[in-house]
């Protein structure tokens, strides 16, 4: 946890209160960050750094731009690149920063752009349009694509659609670099499959449905044609039972050192935490608490460890806790920070 720490995060800007992306000071040690200034950004719904730390990338408007993280923890424009479609919803690259992935909710587009080796974009490589019709609802009614993330083996990347309620898995690689479909992961109908998260050996991964609001988690190991994966457990994301009707499972983060899962909820406005066993994948409920904020889009582990932050796009705060886990608490840490409909949130280690 040695080291200076930055927190960047995303938010919409069509309003006029908010630039787009704000800029953080991070107090490990007190688990709080301070304000440092505001970056243009037009409606930033989602950011991340690139897996080296280097580079900054953020959804906008005109598809998507990328920012050199400089050691004092500012940021300067590298350039922007058109997705050649709707704005974007969700964001993530390869481990060597070869590739970023683009998932579109609004048409249903996956977007695979070249990464340069000085962090920016460069073209796009491949795309590809989901298909379908499912229920009634406008939400799950036509294709909605809402994560899109290489698999750690590098040979398969897996694509979450919770408008046609699949998870597809397609064959990719660097030479060829485009999207053959290998699998499907069909899931419950009106479920909802938000979003999914890899643990850091590659022999897990947990998939979070918004309306359904569960975690389903799985077991991976590659295979030649395709992966082999296996369903271990599913487990609430509130708890024993959802404390509102209209509760949406809408964030999920490990711990840094993964032995805890974090899952936010909107409509109950909590934050569930889980007992993570690294060696078996399975997960423990531990508690499901209270927020003190409306909607949280997106939550953050703070890298000590004892620290998280809820970043909350309803009422535009962004919420501080100490978490003990022996008595399975989240304690309110100071005062709320006032922002304008966060999205998202990239911390960051910039220096040593």
């Amino acid at each position: 946890m040695k080291g200076k720490y930055m927190a960047y995060v995303g938010s919409y800007s069509y309003n006029g209160q908010a630039k787009g992306i704000t800029v953080y000071d991070v107090d490990v040690k007190k688990g709080r960050f301070t304000k440092r200034c505001e970056v243009q950004v037009d409606n930033s719904s989602y950011v991340i750094a690139s897996s080296d730390g280097k580079t900054l990338y953020s959804i906008a408007d005109e598809g998507v731009v990328s920012f050199r993280i400089h050691e004092n923890g500012s940021i300067t424009r590298l350039n922007s690149a058109n997705i050649k479609g709707m704005r974007g919803c969700h964001l993530s690259t390869d481990e060597g920063d070869r590739h970023i992935f683009v998932s579109g909710y609004h048409d249903g587009k996956a977007t695979i752009l070249k990464l340069n080796k000085d962090g920016s974009i460069g073209d796009i490589v491949d795309g590809i349009f989901h298909k379908g019709l499912k229920s009634v609802a406008e939400r799950n009614f036509r294709p909605h694509i809402s994560c899109t993330r290489r698999t750690p083996d590098d040979k398969f990347v897996m694509i979450s659609d919770l408008g046609i309620d699949q998870v597809k898995i397609y064959r990719f690689d660097d030479k060829e670099e485009k999207l053959i479909l290998a699998d499907n992961l069909r899931c419950e109908l009106e479920s909802a499959p938000r979003c999914f998260i890899f643990s850091s050996d590659g022999k897990f991964f947990y998939l979070m449905y918004e309306l359904k609001n569960v975690i389903d988690v799985y077991s991976y190991e590659t295979g030649e044609r395709q992966p082999k994966i296996e369903k271990l457990q599913t487990i609430s994301t509130t708890g024993p039972e959802p404390l509102s009707q209209l509760t949406a499972a809408c964030s999920i983060r490990f711990s840094p050192d993964e032995k805890h899962l974090f899952c936010g909820n909107a409509g109950d406005n909590t934050v569930t935490i889980y007992n993570r066993d690294t060696k078996t994948g399975l997960l423990e409920h531990l508690c499901s608490l209270p927020v003190s904020g409306g909607y949280p889009k997106d939550i953050c582990v703070f890298p000590d460890d004892k620290h998280l932050a809820s970043f909350n796009h309803e009422d535009g705060s962004i919420t501080f806790f100490t978490i003990d886990y022996d008595k399975g608490l989240i304690i309110m840490n100071g005062k709320e920070i006032r922002v304008n409909e966060p999205n998202c949130c990239a911390l960051v280690k910039v220096s040593d």
